[in-house]
């Protein structure tokens, strides 16, 4: 297994619970107890996926997340005490694929951790009719590369994984519970506004906001 899980969390007792589940999965960990030895870390060592706690000493949690999407397109799952819509929706728009509030079940994390990197490793992605395009915009299921006008554009886990379910239904509408149900597997903690962040940051990435037409009162459609 290449690479190791990077957790960013300053109480101990929190880190070593997490650094023993993952472990356990066979998981190689590395653990930074501040946002800035995070950034450190994260140059030093091959990083797989990020578990992010939110309240850090010195750079906070989101501010973290934000620098790390500017530079990686490493998978980051939130583990926060904040558990308000505000703030899921707030770690999101950061750039964080998953969100996970304390207190946890160490074993629902580790499921979280193995369900994000089995769609950023393209496990199980589909081959037949790998390619799929809407205008310039083209996405290849089995090398899970996005490219517009011929240029690649680097997406989070989740944000190609919304992509090729919208491009793979071209003009037809489909309901915010439906992306959330084809995405994320069913129910997440941010609930439907989930769906809404990703598409606004997919739509700030593609630089085609007009290829992803928002259906008021129904959902989302990809305009062929």
């Amino acid at each position: 297994m290449n690479g190791a899980i990077l957790v960013v969390e300053d109480e101990q007792a929190i880190a070593d619970l997490v650094r023993a589940y993952l472990r356990r999965d066979g998981f190689d960990v590395v653990w930074a107890r501040s946002g800035e030895q995070a950034l450190e870390e994260l140059g030093r060592h091959a990083v797989r996926l990020v578990v992010l706690d939110v309240g850090l000493p010195g750079i906070d949690g989101l501010e973290v997340c934000r620098r790390l999407r500017g530079r990686t397109g490493v998978p980051i799952l939130i583990l926060s005490a904040r558990d308000e819509e505000v703030d899921r929706v707030a770690g999101l728009e950061a750039g964080a694929d998953d969100y996970v509030t304390k207190p946890f079940s160490p074993r629902e994390l580790v499921a979280r951790v193995k369900a994000i990197l089995r769609r950023a490793d393209g496990a199980g992605a589909t081959v037949d009719g790998g390619s799929v395009a809407v205008g310039d915009v083209a996405l290849d299921r089995a090398s899970r590369v996005v490219t517009v006008g011929g240029d690649p554009v680097e997406l989070t886990a989740r944000e190609f994984d919304l992509l090729a379910a919208l491009l793979s239904h071209p003009g037809v509408v489909l309901s915010r519970d439906r992306l959330l149900e084809l995405v994320w597997g069913g129910e997440f903690a941010g609930g439907t506004r989930t769906v809404d962040v990703h598409v606004g940051q997919l739509r700030g990435k593609l630089g085609r906001p007009e290829i992803i037409a928002t259906v008021r009162g129904a959902g989302y459609k990809v305009v062929p």
